[in-house]
């Protein structure tokens, strides 16, 4: 029997695939790869780093691509945007592909974004001020908010729970953006919300909710938290394209791991997730990782089926573009 989340986030993907045609298609990439256009949808973290960088240091102009950045507030939404046209390029988390995947979509992962890593603490669970949520142990009965039913937040927190005695299904999981986690602890919509970086900070500094638990320190560290996907039958008619794409990627992680230019990926991260300029000097930023391995996402399929988020076999080895 499929179990009952499962059932309601393939009802989801339906309605994002609605709520996707009203996004304006942008033109196609020319299938020679040369003064291509290609709309890429990111949302508001620092996984996208690589590909923010890589258009202001001109990492994918100078091999022909002009880019379209277009913030989704919803991750999950992604992906029926790219199944639609809507985007050419999505950057969408492992467990949002991989259901996508199992639903029936020939998705294709071109590279990745940020990985885990044990040093990185702008995510976590942040309970609303006045509350006695301090543990895994306190959100049973609680209505708790994650930025996408079966994303990476909400799939890496079933599984925490699970590994301190919990029973995730005595949660209450309540969809919701990134923007809106303040003002629905404000308001008392939610008693706890899974968030991150700039969305987390201005929740501890406002008041409005404290630090329950740097949950995510759990995993282990290299796995990728965003992957860029695209339809399989737009990579094979945009071969050049993509494969500048990939190299203007590369370039751009390189890049960031020189501390020398630190400022230059700050000032980046600021401009397209729309930060004062101390919310992102202080912000940490997840390290990039633009190779990805069908291990990886092995890894990460494993983790769901164990929730019961997969229904089928998937062909771990066929989802990553080859070089």
């Amino acid at each position: 029997m499929r179990s009952p989340f499962l059932l309601r986030r393939r009802d989801a993907l339906r309605r994002g695939m609605a709520a996707a045609a009203s996004l304006a298609a942008p033109p196609m990439a020319s299938r020679a790869g040369t003064n291509a256009s290609i709309s890429l949808g990111y949302s508001a973290v620092s996984d996208f780093a690589t590909v923010f960088v890589g258009v202001d240091e001109g990492f994918f102009a100078r091999r022909g691509l002009e880019m379209e950045l277009r913030f989704i507030p919803l991750n999950p939404t992604i992906v029926p945007a790219v199944q639609s046209a809507s985007l050419q390029i999505g950057g969408v988390t492992p467990t949002g592909f991989l259901q996508s995947v199992d639903a029936g979509l020939n998705h294709v992962v071109l590279a990745g974004g940020g990985v885990l890593s044990k040093t990185y603490t702008e995510l976590g669970l942040v309970a609303k001020a006045g509350t006695n949520i301090r543990g895994a142990s306190d959100c049973v009965g609680k209505r708790i908010g994650v930025p996408g039913l079966g994303a990476l937040l909400h799939v890496t927190f079933r599984a925490w729970l699970k590994s301190l005695g919990v029973d995730a299904a005595k949660v209450s999981f309540v969809e919701a953006p990134f923007p809106q986690h303040a003002d629905l602890l404000r308001g008392g919509a939610i008693d706890a919300v899974v968030t991150g970086g700039p969305f987390m900070a201005r929740i501890l500094e406002s008041g409005v909710g404290h630090v329950a638990a740097y949950y995510m320190t759990f995993l282990p560290s290299g796995y990728p938290t965003v992957v860029h996907v695209a339809r399989r039958d737009w990579v094979q008619q945009n071969q050049a394209a993509v494969k500048a794409f990939r190299e203007g990627l590369g370039e751009a992680a390189a890049f960031m791991l020189r501390p020398s230019n630190e400022e230059k990926v700050r000032a980046s991260l600021g401009k397209y997730l729309k930060l004062p300029e101390p919310v992102a000097t202080k912000m940490q930023i997840s390290p990039p990782g633009p190779i990805v391995t069908p291990a990886q996402l092995r890894w990460w399929g494993a983790l769901m089926q164990d929730q019961g988020l997969l229904k089928g076999q998937i062909a771990y080895d066929n989802l990553i573009l080859k070089a």
